[in-house]
């Protein structure tokens, strides 16, 4: 059995990009960063109340890698979900993999305490 839903391949993703997918129902962006990694949260902003993330800007505040909102600029770490604007709001992120070259999406990632 193959891990995760695929949803596109890794060049399909620009460096500090963003695309979105539906996975199990969800809408999921999938980011890829300057320095190779591939991270996937809801594309829900709950700032904006809009399905935009994907079309965020990507960068990174120290060494933490974020996207930006499109519509109010809240920023949200890529590993977490954590807003950096704020800290009462938080994003799911799914588990992601690349396999040969594709990208899968796997579950929603519990919340640490």
């Amino acid at each position: 059995m193959t891990w995760g839903v695929p949803v596109c391949r890794l060049d399909q993703i620009d460096v500090e990009g963003g695309v979105v997918a539906l996975v199990d129902g969800a809408a999921v962006a999938i980011f890829r960063t300057h320095d190779g990694n591939v991270y996937a949260m809801s594309n829900y902003d709950p700032c904006s109340s809009a399905s935009v993330l994907a079309r965020g800007i990507v960068g990174t505040r120290g060494d933490i890698p974020f996207v930006a909102s499109p519509m109010h600029k809240q920023a949200f770490d890529l590993r977490t979900g954590q807003c950096l604007d704020d800290a009462a709001v938080r994003v799911p992120t799914y588990d992601v993999r690349v396999t040969d070259g594709v990208v899968r999406v796997g579950g929603p990632r519990q919340e640490s305490p």
